[in-house]
């Protein structure tokens, strides 16, 4: 059966993992590492780069290296998160039709050929593009389904954004999945087990205990922060309550950090590299690097030679930081969390899951933000017990990813996964009221239908407003959609019934529909993405996403064949020096001629040139271990003794 792979989407990195006979494991990229920055960029040549490429020319082309585009996608360019983060990001972002984010990129001062105007679900698929690539390298087949995380408070459009994302990558999106859900997935019934079995702990919740086990997991992510409670049992995976801020995460910490440091700097030296963008991304990475450095050490110093210049000539950064002062820069980030995490936990149904604190048997840390000491402590202290750290923060959501891939594909049996919205979601009514339609924290997938009437005597069309979000008045929550239901026969008002029906799959996206019971009519609307790309869109995004794909394979197979020829001709070279006199000057001369041929043809020639070039001169170089073998038999053949 065709593999699906689990695909962790992160802000920061992502990664993507596969179940093999019932054991999901984590697939490695081609340049060998379990994880890949989130980046996209376009070089100064007009070649698009993802991943780590992507990351090593950031701070010489901080204009055109896209990171944290998940913090944009499926929010509308009026967002006031969009607007607080376009004031920090050194790349430029614009405003898209309908009101959507875009993200602009060029080189040499105009458009290139990589260069151009992104809608947040296109850079999205250039990463999910590249985990599919490289998990094809991986596996040495090809590979169409993904499950593709999100953070569980994404609202309808996010999900919506993320899955056109997927589809223009060229994945059959199987299933939007909330990334604390993945992870307690991975912790129940994936690598948890094995994990707790290996090191004679108990084991995972709820196994063969006959009892259910409530978990939390505590997801600090790159952009994003969740918390959700569930109960684990033999065979069940019951997401309870979620709660979370899709844009708060350790990007936000960098931030602090950034501009703590540039404030400092602007004191020691009277000058403001805020505005510097080469600066920036360099104090940018120094201050990730720093924030790394201080989870295992108490002081780190951050050293930027040539930084800036005045009249008097170069400056240099040099300043230390320590854990302390990082702490006091972040608290209020740190408090913010785990408030979240005791409201999530405490309040009753369906704002919280109900529970105490002191029920909680395990927290599940999630997130390479959750390595920072000052966190770990703070969610030990409201909880009282240590927080699991069985398992790579970094790795657990796409291994979760990965055993609900084996759930679908049949790989991995007996597990019923039940999660849910996060957000309530309701319809506008007289007087701008939101009347609730479906509660936050529903088991999904789920349905409900209601009956409203008109406001109005002879009212022969209504409008249904769909509205997400907790607040009780329709213009403090987010607006999904506006449709019309016409052709209502006019009737005194209250007399007309208006059936409407909210339908949510196990994606958690929205339909909707309304249907005026007199006469049959109906509408409906299935709730896009506010970037509103069509599928016509989609599609063509994603037959390009396909051709750059190919594009890409074949780059990366001559690039293979490259360091095949550069290897080879060192290994010949170095063959001819050792060899000596032991060869002859005709061999030597024709594997010299084979090498010239090679480096002629290995940086611009085709590949079945390279490939041509690398067969002939394997073919020379046999005949220097020929020509050993030959001296080898004439010397022994020579001293023979006699035989008396």
């Amino acid at each position: 059966m065709p593999k699906i792979l689990g695909i962790d989407l992160g802000t920061t990195n992502s990664a993507v993992a596969v179940t093999d006979s019932g054991e999901p494991r984590i697939l490695e990229t081609v340049e060998g590492n379990r994880t890949m920055p989130s980046i996209v960029a376009v070089s100064k040549a007009g070649e698009r780069l993802v991943g780590l490429l992507a990351k090593r020319q950031a701070i010489t082309n901080p204009k055109n290296t896209i990171f944290s585009v998940k913090r944009l996608i499926g929010r509308k360019w009026s967002d006031p998160e969009v607007q607080r983060d376009k004031g920090w990001l050194p790349y430029d972002i614009v405003e898209g039709p309908n009101s959507s984010v875009r993200v602009k990129m060029s080189v040499g001062g105009g458009s290139a050929s990589g260069g151009g105007d992104y809608s947040s679900e296109e850079i999205s698929a250039f990463i999910l593009g590249k985990l599919k690539a490289d998990a094809e390298a991986k596996l040495g087949e090809k590979v169409e389904e993904a499950v593709i995380t999100v953070p569980a408070y994404f609202d309808d459009s996010q999900r919506q954004a993320t899955k056109n994302a997927g589809e223009i990558a060229g994945f059959k999106v199987r299933r939007i999945l909330n990334e604390p859900t993945a992870a307690a997935l991975a912790y129940g019934f994936g690598t948890g087990k094995q994990l707790r079995r290996s090191q004679g702990e108990a084991g995972a919740p709820g196994e063969a205990s006959g009892k259910n086990e409530k978990i939390v997991v505590y997801d600090f992510g790159g952009g994003t922060f969740d918390i959700s409670v569930l109960e684990v049992g033999d065979d069940t995976v019951e997401v309870k309550a979620t709660g979370g801020d899709t844009h708060l995460g350790g990007d936000d910490f960098d931030k602090r950090v950034i501009e703590y440091l540039v404030a400092e700097y602007k004191k020691q030296e009277g000058i403001d590299i805020s505005k510097d963008p080469l600066a920036l991304q360099r104090l940018k990475e120094a201050a990730e690097r720093a924030k790394h450095e201080l989870s295992t050490a108490v002081e780190t110093e951050i050293n930027l030679p040539y930084v800036s210049s005045d009249a008097s000539g170069p400056k240099h950064f040099l300043m230390k930081l320590t854990r302390a002062k990082l702490e006091s820069l972040v608290k209020d980030y740190i408090d913010r969390s785990i408030e979240l995490t005791r409201a999530t936990v405490t309040l009753p149904q369906p704002k919280g899951a109900g529970f105490k604190l002191p029920e909680i048997n395990e927290v599940i840390l999630v997130g390479g933000q959750t390595r920072m000491p000052a966190m770990v402590e703070a969610v030990k202290n409201l909880f009282g017990k240590e927080p699991h750290k069985g398992i790579n923060p970094d790795e657990v959501v796409a291994i979760g990813a990965a055993v609900q891939a084996g759930i679908l594909q049949g790989d991995v049996k007996d597990i019923l996964l039940l999660d849910v919205t996060p957000l309530a979601l309701s319809i506008e009514t007289l007087g701008g009221v939101a009347t609730p339609m479906i509660q936050k924290n529903t088991t999904v997938p789920t349905a409900k239908t209601q009956i409203f009437s008109t406001a109005g005597d002879s009212q022969t069309s209504v409008e249904v407003h769909v509205l997400q979000g907790e607040r009780p008045m329709a213009q403090d929550n987010k607006t999904l959609a506006r449709f019309m239901l016409d052709g209502i026969p006019p009737s005194p008002r209250g007399v007309p019934q208006i059936e409407v029906t909210f339908d949510i799959d196990a994606n958690g996206i929205l339909n909707v529909s309304a249907k005026d019971k007199a006469t049959g009519k109906s509408q409906s609307v299935r709730i896009e993405a506010s970037t509103a790309l069509s599928k016509e869109e989609v599609e063509r995004l994603r037959r390009e996403a396909a051709e750059h794909a190919s594009e890409d394979t074949a780059k990366r197979e001559t690039a293979e064949l490259r360091n095949q020829a550069e290897s080879l001709i060192y290994v010949a070279e170095k063959a001819l020096r050792e060899a000596g006199d032991k060869v002859s000057e005709d061999v030597k001369k024709s594997i010299n001629e084979k090498i010239e041929q090679l480096k002629q043809v290995k940086d611009g020639g085709a590949k079945e040139a390279i490939q041509g070039a690398i067969a002939g001169l394997n073919a020379e170089i046999q005949k220097i271990g020929q020509a050993f073998y030959n001296k080898d038999q004439d010397g022994g053949a020579n001293s023979a003794p006699e035989s008396h």
